[in-house]
């Protein structure tokens, strides 16, 4: 099983919001799992283009973390 670092500031927030109950930063904890999210999904698309056994598969993977990463299509290559 992958294992997924997060700041420990947000591992005390999960803390206190499960264990003590405390509610107030729940919306700073659902952005830092999104954030985490979105690394971990940017990471694995990054691993694909480089790493997909056929070259179909690689430029999929390629263009859509381009497209994720907000690159413009001009700067592209």
């Amino acid at each position: 099983m992958k294992q997924v670092q997060i700041p420990q500031e947000l591992f005390v927030q999960l803390i206190r919001y499960h264990l003590m109950e405390d509610d107030s930063n729940a919306n700073e904890i659902r952005i830092g799992l999104e954030k985490k999210l979105d690394a971990m999904v940017l990471r694995e698309l990054y691993r694909k283009a480089k790493t997909a056994p056929t070259e179909t598969e690689r430029e999929k993977a390629r263009q859509e973390y381009l497209d994720r990463r907000g690159i413009p299509d001009s700067f592209r290559w």
